[in-house]
Protein backbone atom coordinates (compact mmCIF):
# COMPACT_ATOMS: atom_id res chain seq x y z
CA UNK A 1 0.00 0.00 0.00
CA UNK A 2 3.11 1.98 0.20
CA UNK A 3 2.23 3.60 -3.38
CA UNK A 4 -1.23 4.54 -2.05
CA UNK A 5 0.36 6.76 0.41
CA UNK A 6 2.72 8.23 -1.70
CA UNK A 7 -0.11 9.55 -4.61
CA UNK A 8 -0.19 12.92 -4.98
CA UNK A 9 -3.71 13.34 -4.33
CA UNK A 10 -3.21 17.46 -5.64
CA UNK A 11 -2.55 16.16 -8.90
CA UNK A 12 -5.35 13.75 -8.95
CA UNK A 13 -7.78 16.27 -8.09
CA UNK A 14 -6.45 18.66 -10.21
CA UNK A 15 -6.89 15.66 -12.90
CA UNK A 16 -11.02 14.99 -12.07
CA UNK A 17 -11.44 18.95 -12.49
CA UNK A 18 -10.30 18.98 -15.67
CA UNK A 19 -11.79 15.75 -16.95
CA UNK A 20 -15.63 17.52 -15.22
CA UNK A 21 -14.56 20.68 -17.13
CA UNK A 22 -13.59 18.82 -20.92
CA UNK A 23 -17.02 16.51 -20.19
CA UNK A 24 -19.21 19.43 -19.32
CA UNK A 25 -19.87 20.71 -23.04
CA UNK A 26 -20.70 17.61 -24.07
CA UNK A 27 -23.14 16.66 -21.00
CA UNK A 28 -24.67 20.29 -21.82
CA UNK A 29 -24.81 19.33 -25.64
CA UNK A 30 -27.34 16.00 -24.71
CA UNK A 31 -29.18 18.45 -22.13
CA UNK A 32 -28.16 17.26 -18.49
CA UNK A 33 -28.92 20.25 -16.41
CA UNK A 34 -25.91 21.89 -15.26
CA UNK A 35 -26.71 21.22 -11.60
CA UNK A 36 -26.24 17.40 -12.32
CA UNK A 37 -23.10 17.97 -14.75
CA UNK A 38 -20.84 16.95 -11.90
CA UNK A 39 -22.56 13.79 -10.75
CA UNK A 40 -23.04 12.80 -14.29
CA UNK A 41 -19.44 13.05 -14.67
CA UNK A 42 -17.90 11.01 -12.17
CA UNK A 43 -20.87 8.05 -12.60
CA UNK A 44 -19.33 7.83 -16.12
CA UNK A 45 -15.66 7.91 -14.82
CA UNK A 46 -16.79 5.14 -12.36
CA UNK A 47 -18.07 3.13 -15.34
CA UNK A 48 -15.00 3.22 -16.95
CA UNK A 49 -12.96 1.78 -14.01
CA UNK A 50 -15.37 -0.56 -13.49
CA UNK A 51 -14.86 -1.75 -16.94
CA UNK A 52 -10.74 -1.33 -16.89
CA UNK A 53 -11.32 -3.00 -14.01
CA UNK A 54 -13.44 -6.43 -14.79
CA UNK A 55 -10.93 -6.72 -18.12
CA UNK A 56 -8.10 -6.72 -16.29
CA UNK A 57 -9.59 -9.48 -13.73
CA UNK A 58 -10.66 -11.50 -16.93
CA UNK A 59 -7.06 -11.03 -17.83
CA UNK A 60 -5.53 -12.43 -14.87
CA UNK A 61 -7.81 -15.31 -14.49
CA UNK A 62 -6.98 -16.79 -18.10
CA UNK A 63 -3.36 -16.20 -17.57
CA UNK A 64 -3.44 -18.34 -14.18
CA UNK A 65 -5.85 -20.67 -15.40
CA UNK A 66 -3.85 -21.52 -18.66
CA UNK A 67 -3.33 -25.53 -18.94
CA UNK A 68 0.52 -26.64 -18.15
CA UNK A 69 2.37 -27.65 -21.22
CA UNK A 70 3.43 -31.52 -20.40
CA UNK A 71 7.14 -31.99 -19.96
CA UNK A 72 9.21 -33.29 -23.02
CA UNK A 73 9.10 -36.87 -23.59
CA UNK A 74 6.41 -37.85 -21.49
CA UNK A 75 2.78 -38.44 -23.11
CA UNK A 76 -0.40 -37.97 -21.08
CA UNK A 77 -2.70 -40.61 -22.01
CA UNK A 78 -4.51 -41.63 -18.39
CA UNK A 79 -1.82 -43.13 -16.42
CA UNK A 80 -0.47 -45.14 -18.90
CA UNK A 81 3.38 -45.08 -20.02
CA UNK A 82 4.62 -45.39 -23.85
CA UNK A 83 6.42 -48.57 -24.34
CA UNK A 84 7.03 -47.79 -27.87
CA UNK A 85 10.94 -47.96 -28.47
CA UNK A 86 12.27 -44.67 -29.00
CA UNK A 87 15.23 -44.63 -27.64
CA UNK A 88 14.51 -42.03 -24.90
CA UNK A 89 14.64 -42.12 -21.41
CA UNK A 90 11.42 -42.57 -19.49
CA UNK A 91 10.53 -41.39 -15.65
CA UNK A 92 9.44 -43.97 -13.19
CA UNK A 93 7.09 -42.90 -10.23
CA UNK A 94 8.56 -44.94 -6.92
CA UNK A 95 5.67 -46.40 -5.17
CA UNK A 96 4.79 -44.77 -2.33
CA UNK A 97 2.58 -45.76 0.40
CA UNK A 98 0.37 -42.22 0.55
CA UNK A 99 -0.68 -42.25 -3.23
CA UNK A 100 -2.17 -45.06 -5.01
CA UNK A 101 -2.51 -45.16 -8.79
CA UNK A 102 -5.33 -46.53 -10.72
CA UNK A 103 -4.89 -47.47 -14.45
CA UNK A 104 -7.96 -46.17 -15.86
CA UNK A 105 -10.13 -48.88 -17.89
CA UNK A 106 -9.68 -48.10 -21.51
CA UNK A 107 -12.68 -47.90 -23.79
CA UNK A 108 -13.72 -51.02 -25.68
CA UNK A 109 -14.79 -50.30 -29.32
CA UNK A 110 -18.12 -49.96 -29.91
CA UNK A 111 -19.89 -52.63 -31.98
CA UNK A 112 -23.33 -52.34 -33.88
CA UNK A 113 -25.37 -55.45 -32.18
CA UNK A 114 -29.10 -56.52 -33.41
CA UNK A 115 -31.20 -55.79 -30.05
CA UNK A 116 -31.43 -58.73 -27.87
CA UNK A 117 -35.05 -59.99 -27.96
CA UNK A 118 -36.92 -59.31 -24.68
CA UNK A 119 -37.30 -62.37 -22.51
CA UNK A 120 -40.77 -64.17 -23.20
CA UNK A 121 -41.38 -64.15 -19.04
CA UNK A 122 -40.64 -59.80 -19.22
CA UNK A 123 -42.80 -60.08 -22.34
CA UNK A 124 -45.81 -61.71 -20.89
CA UNK A 125 -45.38 -59.52 -17.64
CA UNK A 126 -45.58 -56.87 -19.80
CA UNK A 127 -49.11 -57.70 -21.74
CA UNK A 128 -50.78 -58.35 -18.06
CA UNK A 129 -50.39 -55.42 -16.63
CA UNK A 130 -51.29 -53.86 -19.95
CA UNK A 131 -54.50 -56.18 -20.64
CA UNK A 132 -55.46 -55.97 -17.09
CA UNK A 133 -58.88 -53.72 -17.71
CA UNK A 134 -59.45 -56.01 -20.37
CA UNK A 135 -59.43 -59.74 -18.75
CA UNK A 136 -61.24 -58.20 -15.70
CA UNK A 137 -64.01 -56.65 -17.96
CA UNK A 138 -63.98 -60.51 -20.11
CA UNK A 139 -62.90 -63.63 -19.01
CA UNK A 140 -62.90 -62.24 -15.39
CA UNK A 141 -66.88 -62.20 -15.81
CA UNK A 142 -66.73 -65.47 -17.54
CA UNK A 143 -64.92 -67.05 -14.79
CA UNK A 144 -67.36 -65.18 -12.06
CA UNK A 145 -70.65 -66.58 -14.70
CA UNK A 146 -68.52 -70.11 -14.39
CA UNK A 147 -67.75 -70.37 -11.17
CA UNK A 148 -70.11 -72.69 -9.06
CA UNK A 149 -72.09 -73.92 -12.25
CA UNK A 150 -72.72 -77.57 -12.52
CA UNK A 151 -74.31 -78.18 -15.70
CA UNK A 152 -74.42 -75.53 -19.40
CA UNK A 153 -77.82 -74.41 -19.60
CA UNK A 154 -79.30 -72.09 -21.54
CA UNK A 155 -79.54 -69.56 -19.26
CA UNK A 156 -75.49 -69.97 -18.99
CA UNK A 157 -75.31 -69.38 -22.37
CA UNK A 158 -77.47 -66.48 -22.40
CA UNK A 159 -75.55 -65.04 -20.18
CA UNK A 160 -72.15 -65.85 -21.56
CA UNK A 161 -73.39 -64.07 -24.86
CA UNK A 162 -74.06 -60.72 -22.87
CA UNK A 163 -70.58 -60.69 -21.30
CA UNK A 164 -69.03 -61.33 -24.94
CA UNK A 165 -71.44 -58.30 -26.75
CA UNK A 166 -70.67 -55.96 -23.59
CA UNK A 167 -66.47 -57.02 -24.16
CA UNK A 168 -66.67 -55.81 -27.35
CA UNK A 169 -66.30 -58.81 -29.38
CA UNK A 170 -69.06 -57.81 -30.99
CA UNK A 171 -72.23 -59.36 -32.55
CA UNK A 172 -70.91 -61.24 -35.48
CA UNK A 173 -67.47 -62.67 -33.47
CA UNK A 174 -69.76 -63.54 -30.82
CA UNK A 175 -72.79 -65.06 -32.27
CA UNK A 176 -69.79 -67.25 -34.07
CA UNK A 177 -68.37 -68.31 -30.57
CA UNK A 178 -71.46 -69.34 -28.67
CA UNK A 179 -72.40 -71.84 -31.88
CA UNK A 180 -69.53 -73.33 -31.53
CA UNK A 181 -70.29 -73.91 -27.72
CA UNK A 182 -73.69 -75.09 -28.76
CA UNK A 183 -72.86 -77.51 -31.39
CA UNK A 184 -70.06 -78.79 -28.55
CA UNK A 185 -72.87 -79.12 -26.22
CA UNK A 186 -75.30 -80.98 -28.85
CA UNK A 187 -72.47 -83.40 -29.42
CA UNK A 188 -71.97 -84.08 -25.89
CA UNK A 189 -68.35 -82.65 -25.93
CA UNK A 190 -68.94 -80.00 -23.50
CA UNK A 191 -69.44 -81.81 -20.07
CA UNK A 192 -68.57 -78.84 -17.53
CA UNK A 193 -68.23 -75.33 -17.37
CA UNK A 194 -64.23 -75.10 -16.97
CA UNK A 195 -64.77 -77.17 -20.28
CA UNK A 196 -66.75 -73.99 -21.74
CA UNK A 197 -63.80 -71.55 -21.06
CA UNK A 198 -61.38 -74.00 -22.71
CA UNK A 199 -63.23 -74.15 -25.16
CA UNK A 200 -63.15 -70.45 -25.70
CA UNK A 201 -59.49 -69.38 -25.64
CA UNK A 202 -59.09 -72.36 -28.76
CA UNK A 203 -61.66 -70.23 -30.38
CA UNK A 204 -60.54 -67.04 -30.09
CA UNK A 205 -56.69 -68.14 -30.89
CA UNK A 206 -58.18 -69.51 -33.96
CA UNK A 207 -59.97 -66.40 -35.24
CA UNK A 208 -56.79 -64.24 -33.99
CA UNK A 209 -54.24 -66.61 -35.72
CA UNK A 210 -55.87 -66.68 -38.77
CA UNK A 211 -52.72 -64.50 -40.74
CA UNK A 212 -50.30 -64.99 -37.79
CA UNK A 213 -47.42 -64.21 -40.45
CA UNK A 214 -45.25 -61.22 -39.16
CA UNK A 215 -44.86 -58.02 -40.82
CA UNK A 216 -41.96 -58.94 -43.32
CA UNK A 217 -39.94 -55.42 -44.28
CA UNK A 218 -37.11 -57.07 -46.75
CA UNK A 219 -39.49 -58.21 -49.16
CA UNK A 220 -39.01 -55.10 -51.14
CA UNK A 221 -36.40 -52.21 -50.81
CA UNK A 222 -36.99 -49.69 -49.99
CA UNK A 223 -40.61 -51.03 -48.33
CA UNK A 224 -43.03 -48.50 -48.17
CA UNK A 225 -45.75 -48.46 -45.09
CA UNK A 226 -48.38 -45.92 -45.19
CA UNK A 227 -50.10 -45.05 -41.95
CA UNK A 228 -53.51 -43.99 -42.39
CA UNK A 229 -56.59 -43.16 -39.39
CA UNK A 230 -58.66 -40.63 -37.46
CA UNK A 231 -57.22 -37.47 -35.81
CA UNK A 232 -56.31 -38.18 -32.12
CA UNK A 233 -55.60 -41.59 -32.08
CA UNK A 234 -51.64 -41.58 -31.91
CA UNK A 235 -50.58 -42.00 -35.93
CA UNK A 236 -47.36 -40.01 -35.30
CA UNK A 237 -46.61 -41.55 -32.48
CA UNK A 238 -46.92 -44.78 -33.38
CA UNK A 239 -44.50 -43.99 -36.60
CA UNK A 240 -41.96 -42.62 -34.48
CA UNK A 241 -41.99 -45.56 -32.17
CA UNK A 242 -41.90 -47.74 -35.45
CA UNK A 243 -38.79 -46.23 -37.12
CA UNK A 244 -37.53 -46.17 -33.94
CA UNK A 245 -37.76 -50.02 -33.52
CA UNK A 246 -36.48 -50.54 -37.27
CA UNK A 247 -33.79 -48.18 -36.94
CA UNK A 248 -32.74 -50.39 -34.00
CA UNK A 249 -32.34 -53.30 -35.88
CA UNK A 250 -29.96 -51.88 -37.95
CA UNK A 251 -32.47 -50.62 -41.31
CA UNK A 252 -32.08 -47.10 -42.80
CA UNK A 253 -35.53 -45.50 -42.15
CA UNK A 254 -36.97 -42.44 -43.49
CA UNK A 255 -40.46 -40.31 -42.72
CA UNK A 256 -42.76 -38.71 -45.11
CA UNK A 257 -44.50 -36.01 -43.21
CA UNK A 258 -47.67 -36.50 -45.47
CA UNK A 259 -49.70 -34.49 -42.65
CA UNK A 260 -49.67 -30.62 -43.94
CA UNK A 261 -52.98 -30.00 -42.30
CA UNK A 262 -52.46 -30.41 -38.54
CA UNK A 263 -50.49 -27.63 -36.91
CA UNK A 264 -47.47 -28.77 -35.86
CA UNK A 265 -47.67 -32.11 -37.31
CA UNK A 266 -44.52 -32.28 -39.35
CA UNK A 267 -42.22 -30.42 -36.55
CA UNK A 268 -44.19 -33.23 -33.97
CA UNK A 269 -42.85 -36.08 -36.20
CA UNK A 270 -39.33 -34.19 -36.68
CA UNK A 271 -38.91 -34.61 -33.08
CA UNK A 272 -39.00 -38.53 -33.21
CA UNK A 273 -37.10 -38.30 -35.96
CA UNK A 274 -34.31 -36.88 -33.97
CA UNK A 275 -35.07 -39.24 -31.97
CA UNK A 276 -34.59 -42.25 -34.15
CA UNK A 277 -32.03 -40.65 -36.02
CA UNK A 278 -33.61 -40.82 -39.24
CA UNK A 279 -34.47 -38.62 -41.74
CA UNK A 280 -37.76 -36.66 -42.41
CA UNK A 281 -38.59 -35.47 -45.94
CA UNK A 282 -41.41 -32.35 -45.19
CA UNK A 283 -43.14 -29.49 -47.10
CA UNK A 284 -44.83 -26.16 -45.84
CA UNK A 285 -47.85 -26.53 -44.04
CA UNK A 286 -50.58 -27.01 -46.48
CA UNK A 287 -48.75 -28.34 -48.94
CA UNK A 288 -49.93 -31.07 -51.43
CA UNK A 289 -49.92 -34.06 -49.62
CA UNK A 290 -49.15 -35.89 -52.95
CA UNK A 291 -46.44 -34.21 -53.54
CA UNK A 292 -44.80 -34.73 -50.11
CA UNK A 293 -45.58 -38.91 -50.55
CA UNK A 294 -43.44 -37.99 -54.18
CA UNK A 295 -40.85 -36.40 -53.10
CA UNK A 296 -40.58 -39.05 -50.13
CA UNK A 297 -40.45 -41.89 -52.88
CA UNK A 298 -37.59 -40.26 -54.78
CA UNK A 299 -35.60 -39.49 -51.36
CA UNK A 300 -36.21 -43.03 -50.31
CA UNK A 301 -34.95 -44.66 -53.47
CA UNK A 302 -32.06 -42.21 -54.11
CA UNK A 303 -30.48 -42.76 -50.71
CA UNK A 304 -31.01 -46.43 -50.70
CA UNK A 305 -33.53 -46.94 -47.64
CA UNK A 306 -34.42 -50.03 -46.31
CA UNK A 307 -38.14 -48.38 -44.99
CA UNK A 308 -40.31 -45.56 -45.99
CA UNK A 309 -42.94 -44.50 -43.22
CA UNK A 310 -45.11 -42.13 -44.53
CA UNK A 311 -47.66 -40.46 -42.20
CA UNK A 312 -51.22 -38.74 -43.78
CA UNK A 313 -53.31 -36.60 -42.34
CA UNK A 314 -56.20 -37.60 -39.89
CA UNK A 315 -59.79 -37.54 -41.49
CA UNK A 316 -63.29 -38.34 -40.60
CA UNK A 317 -64.11 -41.74 -42.49
CA UNK A 318 -67.34 -39.90 -43.01
CA UNK A 319 -65.60 -37.16 -44.89
CA UNK A 320 -65.58 -38.44 -48.66
CA UNK A 321 -63.36 -36.03 -50.42
CA UNK A 322 -60.41 -36.53 -47.51
CA UNK A 323 -60.66 -40.62 -48.25
CA UNK A 324 -60.51 -39.51 -51.90
CA UNK A 325 -57.39 -37.97 -50.96
CA UNK A 326 -55.69 -41.70 -49.65
CA UNK A 327 -56.43 -42.88 -53.16
CA UNK A 328 -54.62 -40.09 -54.53
CA UNK A 329 -51.06 -40.65 -52.50
CA UNK A 330 -51.69 -44.47 -53.10
CA UNK A 331 -51.74 -43.89 -56.75
CA UNK A 332 -48.41 -41.35 -56.50
CA UNK A 333 -46.31 -44.36 -53.93
CA UNK A 334 -47.23 -46.91 -56.52
CA UNK A 335 -45.91 -44.68 -59.92
CA UNK A 336 -42.80 -43.79 -57.64
CA UNK A 337 -42.27 -47.62 -56.17
CA UNK A 338 -44.14 -49.98 -58.29
CA UNK A 339 -45.79 -52.11 -55.46
CA UNK A 340 -45.79 -49.54 -53.25
CA UNK A 341 -47.39 -48.90 -50.43
CA UNK A 342 -46.75 -52.32 -49.48
CA UNK A 343 -48.22 -51.93 -46.26
CA UNK A 344 -50.99 -49.66 -45.01
CA UNK A 345 -51.41 -49.81 -41.56
CA UNK A 346 -54.70 -48.14 -39.84
CA UNK A 347 -54.32 -47.08 -36.32
CA UNK A 348 -56.96 -47.49 -34.25
CA UNK A 349 -57.97 -46.50 -30.75
CA UNK A 350 -58.89 -49.20 -28.18
CA UNK A 351 -60.68 -47.13 -25.76
CA UNK A 352 -63.21 -46.28 -29.23
CA UNK A 353 -64.62 -50.05 -28.89
CA UNK A 354 -67.26 -50.75 -31.84
CA UNK A 355 -66.27 -47.41 -33.58
CA UNK A 356 -62.81 -48.53 -33.74
CA UNK A 357 -64.35 -51.39 -36.35
CA UNK A 358 -66.55 -49.06 -38.56
CA UNK A 359 -63.83 -47.01 -38.94
CA UNK A 360 -61.85 -49.78 -40.23
CA UNK A 361 -64.34 -50.94 -42.43
CA UNK A 362 -64.79 -47.67 -44.49
CA UNK A 363 -60.98 -47.10 -44.57
CA UNK A 364 -60.67 -50.56 -46.08
CA UNK A 365 -63.02 -49.60 -48.86
CA UNK A 366 -61.11 -46.49 -49.72
CA UNK A 367 -57.59 -48.09 -49.31
CA UNK A 368 -57.21 -51.94 -48.71
CA UNK A 369 -55.89 -52.41 -45.63
CA UNK A 370 -52.98 -54.47 -45.10
CA UNK A 371 -52.95 -54.48 -41.39
CA UNK A 372 -54.14 -52.72 -38.05
CA UNK A 373 -51.97 -50.90 -34.90
CA UNK A 374 -54.21 -50.95 -31.83
CA UNK A 375 -53.15 -48.21 -29.47
CA UNK A 376 -54.54 -47.46 -25.79
CA UNK A 377 -54.83 -50.95 -25.64
CA UNK A 378 -53.67 -50.68 -21.55
CA UNK A 379 -56.20 -47.80 -20.95
CA UNK A 380 -59.30 -50.20 -21.98
CA UNK A 381 -61.58 -52.53 -20.96
CA UNK A 382 -62.68 -53.15 -24.36
CA UNK A 383 -59.94 -55.15 -25.65
CA UNK A 384 -62.45 -57.28 -27.00
CA UNK A 385 -62.47 -54.89 -30.39
CA UNK A 386 -59.09 -56.69 -31.37
CA UNK A 387 -60.65 -60.35 -31.89
CA UNK A 388 -63.66 -58.34 -33.74
CA UNK A 389 -61.22 -56.70 -36.18
CA UNK A 390 -59.48 -60.02 -36.88
CA UNK A 391 -62.98 -61.67 -36.93
CA UNK A 392 -65.31 -59.03 -39.42
CA UNK A 393 -62.06 -57.67 -41.16
CA UNK A 394 -59.91 -60.58 -41.89
CA UNK A 395 -57.02 -57.95 -41.47
CA UNK A 396 -54.47 -59.05 -38.86
CA UNK A 397 -53.32 -56.81 -35.93
CA UNK A 398 -49.98 -56.22 -36.37
CA UNK A 399 -48.80 -53.93 -33.74
CA UNK A 400 -50.31 -53.21 -30.20
CA UNK A 401 -49.56 -50.07 -27.77
CA UNK A 402 -49.68 -51.42 -24.13
CA UNK A 403 -48.40 -48.41 -22.42
CA UNK A 404 -46.43 -45.28 -22.56
CA UNK A 405 -42.92 -45.89 -23.34
CA UNK A 406 -41.15 -46.55 -26.29
CA UNK A 407 -40.80 -50.16 -26.12
CA UNK A 408 -44.93 -50.20 -25.47
CA UNK A 409 -45.56 -50.85 -29.55
CA UNK A 410 -45.18 -54.51 -29.57
CA UNK A 411 -45.90 -56.89 -32.76
CA UNK A 412 -48.88 -58.57 -31.66
CA UNK A 413 -48.80 -62.26 -30.98
CA UNK A 414 -52.06 -63.88 -30.59
CA UNK A 415 -51.52 -66.92 -28.44
CA UNK A 416 -49.65 -64.58 -26.01
CA UNK A 417 -52.64 -62.26 -25.88
CA UNK A 418 -55.10 -64.86 -25.37
CA UNK A 419 -52.85 -66.55 -22.88
CA UNK A 420 -52.37 -63.31 -20.76
CA UNK A 421 -56.09 -62.58 -21.43
CA UNK A 422 -57.27 -66.29 -19.69
CA UNK A 423 -54.01 -66.22 -16.85
CA UNK A 424 -55.31 -67.54 -13.85
CA UNK A 425 -53.01 -65.72 -11.85
CA UNK A 426 -53.59 -61.92 -12.92
CA UNK A 427 -52.71 -59.65 -10.71
CA UNK A 428 -55.01 -56.92 -9.10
Amino acid sequence: MEWFKSLNWAAVIEWLNTFVADLSPLLAAVGVPEEYRPLATFGILYLGVTVVVLLFALLLLKIFRKPKQPEPGVEQTGGEVDDSPRGEEVATVEPGPAVELKEEPKEEPKEEKTPELEPTSGLFERFKRGLSMTQSSLVGRVDSLLRGRAVIDEDLIEELEEILITADLGMPTTQQLIKSIEVSRAKGELVSPDQVRQLLMEELKKILMFDSKPLDVTSASPFVIMVVGVNGVGKTTTIGKLANQFAQSGKKVILGAGDTFRAAAAEQLQIWADRAEVEVICHTEGADPGAVAFDAAKAAVARKADILLLDTAGRLHTKVNLMEELKKIRRVLDREIPGAPHEVLLVLDATTGQNALTQAKLFNQAVPLDGIVLTKLDGTAKGGIVVAIAAEMQVPVRFVGIGEQLEDLRPFDAEMFVSVLFDNNQSD
